[in-house]
This record gives C-alpha cells, sequence and structure tokens, in this order.
C-alpha cells in the first residue's frame, strides 16, 4: 500500500510521544500541521494544529527528505507530549491531511523496498524489539547493524568470482587446461563451503540463544526439585509440600543466567503410578527432558537414586538436602535450597553450560530456521559442485549456491516470507 504513513513509535504513558510520519507529500502535510518547515534534520519547535486551526500541541519537528531516510521517502517525527488526549489529537489531524495509520512493520518494509536495508538487517530489528537478555541483545544488533550482511557478503563475492572461472572454463572447455587449473576450482569451492558449515555450527548456537535454553529438572517425588527450582529462580514457582506427588505437570519460568534467556522447568516426579493424572505428569516430564538442552538430575538421602537420563543431553547430577546427615555420591553436586549450602556453585555451573550452549563464535551466526535453511542450501549445492565433473552442471550448482545467498538478504525470491517477518514488528516500526 501507498500513501502518508503515521505511527506512534513510543510506548503509551510517558512524558513524551514520538509520531513517525513518511511517504511521498509528507512536507506538505507536516507544513499543514506546523506551519513552517524546519532545515532537514534540524529540531524546531512548532505548534502543530488541526485544519480548522486549533492549536492541539506544542512539540518538536524534524523532517528527513528522501533519499536520506530511514525509510528512503520523505520523512518526519513529531515529539508531542504523551497524553492520550494529545495523541489522539494529532492522530485524527494526520488523518484529516490525508495520512493513515501505518500497518504492523510497514516503515521498515518501506526501508527495506527502498534499499535501507536488506532482510537480514530487518530480521535482526524485529530480534532487537523482541530482546529480553543482554546477550539477545548483542545478537539482535549484530545482524540489525548489518554486521551479519556484511559476512555474508564476501560469500557472494566468492561465489560470483567462483561462477566467473567456471564460465570461463567452459568457454575454454576444448583445450587442454591443465590439471592444477581444475584442482584450484575445487580447492576454492571446499574453502567456501567450510566457512558456511561453521557457520551452521554457530547457528545453532544463535538459535538457542535466541529462543533461549530449556534446563529440565528430573528426580523422584520429593527429592526437592520444586523447592530447587524456587531456590534458582529466587521466587516461588512451584507449590513446595511434604506430599509426594504434588506436581502433577511441568511447570517453567523464566529466568536470565549470565545474559542468557533459561526456561527453567520443573516436573512431575519419576515413579510408576495407577493414577491417570500423575502417570501423564510423568509421562510429559519424560517427554520434556528428552526435548531439554541441559538436565539436572536430582537425588535426594538416603538412597541418592537419580533417574536415568535420555541419550545425547548432558546432564548434572545434584544431591539436594545436603544439611542432612548423608554423604551425597561422589559424582554429585551437593546443594542445600534450606541453608543455602553449594547454591552458588550450581547456578556459576548453570551460566557455564548455558553460555557454553550459546556460544557462536567470531563468524557470521544466524538465528532463525529461515536463515539456516538458505545455508544449508548453499552447502548442499556447493558439495554438488563438488561431485560433479562436467563444467555446466557445476556451474548451475553455483548458481543454486548463489540464489541462497540472495534469499539471506532479500535480494531475490523473498515474496513469500515478507509479510511474516514484516509481520513480527509492532505498529510504529
Amino acid at each position: 500500500m501507498i500513501g502518508i504513513i503515521f505511527a506512534p513509535a513510543s510506548g503509551i504513558g510517558g512524558a513524551i510521544s514520538l509520531i513517525r510520519i513518511s511517504g511521498t507529500g509528507t512536507d506538505a502535510l507536516i507544513a499543514a500541521l506546523a506551519g513552517t518547515l524546519p532545515k532537514p534534520r534540524r529540531a524546531a519547535l512548532r505548534d502543530f494544529r488541526a485544519p480548522d486551526g486549533t492549536v492541539l500541541d506544542r512539540g518538536i519537528l524534524l523532517r528527513f527528505p528522501a533519499p536520506n531516510s530511514y525509510t528512503g521517502e520523505d520523512y518526519a517525527e513529531l515529539h508531542v507530549h504523551g497524553g492520550h488526549a494529545v495523541r489522539s489529537a494529532i492522530a485524527n489531524a494526520l488523518v484529516a491531511l490525508g495520512a493513515r495509520p501505518a500497518e504492523a512493520g510497514e516503515f521498515s518494509r518501506r526501508a527495506f523496498g527502498n534499499g535501507k536495508l536488506d532482510l537480514l538487517e530487518a530480521e535482526g530489528i524485529a530480534d532487537l524489539i523482541d530482546a529480553e537478555t543482554e546477550a539477545q541483545r548483542r545478537l539482535a544488533l549484530d545482524q540489525a547493524g548489518g554486521a551479519m550482511s556484511r559476512a555474508i557478503g564476501a560469500w557472494r563475492e566468492a561465489l560470483v568470482g567462483l561462477m566467473a572461472r567456471q564460465a570461463a572454463l567452459i568457454d575454454f572447455s576444448d583445450e587442454d587446461l591443465p590439471p592444477e587449473v581444475e584442482a584450484a576450482m575445487l580447492a576454492a569451492i571446499a574453502t567456501l563451503r567450510d566457512e558456511i558449515v561453521a557457520a551452521l555450527g554457530a547457528g545453532t548456537a544463535a538459535e538457542r540463544l535466541r529462543e533461549g535454553i530449556d534446563i529440565v529438572v528430573l528426580g523422584a517425588p520429593n527429592v526437592g526439585k520444586s523447592t530447587l527450582v524456587n531456590a534458582i529462580a529466587g521466587e516461588e514457582v512451584a507449590i513446595v509440600s511434604e506430599t509426594p506427588g504434588t506436581t502433577r505437570d511441568a511447570i517453567g519460568v523464566r529466568i536470565d543466567l549470565g545474559g542468557v534467556p533459561v526456561r527453567l522447568i520443573d516436573t512431575a516426579g519419576l515413579r510408576e503410578s495407577t493414577d491417570a493424572i500423575e502417570a501423564e505428569g510423568v509421562r510429559r516430564a519424560r517427554a520434556h527432558g528428552a526435548r531439554a538442552d541441559f538436565l539436572l538430575l536430582i537425588s535426594a538421602p538416603p538412597d541418592f537414586m537419580a533417574p536415568e537420563a535420555p541419550p545425547g543431553i548432558e546432564t548434572l547430577l545434584v544431591a539436594t538436602k545436603s544439611d542432612l546427615p548423608f554423604a551425597p555420591p561422589d559424582n554429585a553436586l551437593a546443594v542445600s535450597a534450606k541453608t543455602g549450602a553449594g547454591m552458588a556453585t550450581l547456578i556459576e555451573i548453570l551460566k557455564a553450560r548455558v553460555m557454553d550452549l550459546t556460544d557462536r563464535g567470531a563468524g557470521p551466526a544466524l538465528p532463525r530456521p529461515r536463515q539456516m535453511t538458505c545455508l544449508r542450501d548453499m552447502v548442499a549445492a556447493l558439495d554438488r559442485a563438488m561431485a560433479v565433473s562436467a563444467p555446466e552442471l557445476r556451474a548451475e550448482e553455483l548458481q543454486l549456491a548463489a540464489n541462497a545467498v540472495a534469499r539471506l538478504t532479500g535480494v531475490i525470491g523473498v515474496e513469500d516470507v515478507l509479510d511474516q517477518v514484516f509481520s513480527s514488528f509492532c505498529i510504529g516500526k
């Protein structure tokens, strides 16, 4: 949709409200609203008036003529008082002057369409809006600021060079070229392929960081799982009782460990039960354990019987109730939620593990499934390019790899993902 759009870009209830305006004809609209136009990129104090001349508010006006603006269009910002009546009056005046409320993500969609940001940067902005922890903020800022796009641009340039060399080999296919020419070509493809494989590995960690880490607490009834979860979370998340089997379903709480978002999940005690509800709780507990990123296997005196861990998942054995006079196993971390003994050590271990699980290294790390799919398509195409001997087939595979790179940044083939990407934005973005 075209036309002049506007939307508040600040939260409700503050002293100041920021209203963004963008589109061809913005200068004429704000001239009608504010009387005179300030110089570009210079803040100016103005009275904002309704079409009938009534003063609605006095505030700050900034204008950014195209193409030097966030959207690439004529763009303006109104800084007005944050009361509901003021915002409503300004919105009504803007509609009367020919503007319309923006749809979700429409400002960034226009910026994308005008080449002011690529699809990776747009997705980074969406993730920056949703960031809950410091590590998530840094990851999203790298992407929104173009760091990922610049790294991937190097892959694009490498692919362009490979495609040009392959085209030259096709042109001279009837001549006897030395074997080292073919070997150098394959070596260059392999080098690029290895870089992308490394990014795939980093992407797994980045995806965990974006989505959060699941730490699941497993153990028999009445071993102190709920008490431990409450102690780690620092709040009363789960009901604690001396009666075994109190927890019947999985209970999750979001916490921040070292800047990494974590969902700490308390589960039903693992035991055989004829009670249908408890048996379902045990089934769900095992299912959560099988999907966990990290497991806390809980045991307690006097027998310290810990549950068996699902295969392939990292675990930490924790012996609770260390304030009681029983000796815990040597391979378990002894803690007491009652006295606090061992709790600081447990939390530091958990911080270290979640930071390891989300360590994305120094290269590009793409946290979204769409992005990871593009990388996998690139690796598959490059693998096929190294496997074929016909120059024309290799050129085709290199082109497919280049198409996957282009889908990453939104150069081609992205209409089917644009609505999904931009619909996650707030209205004023």
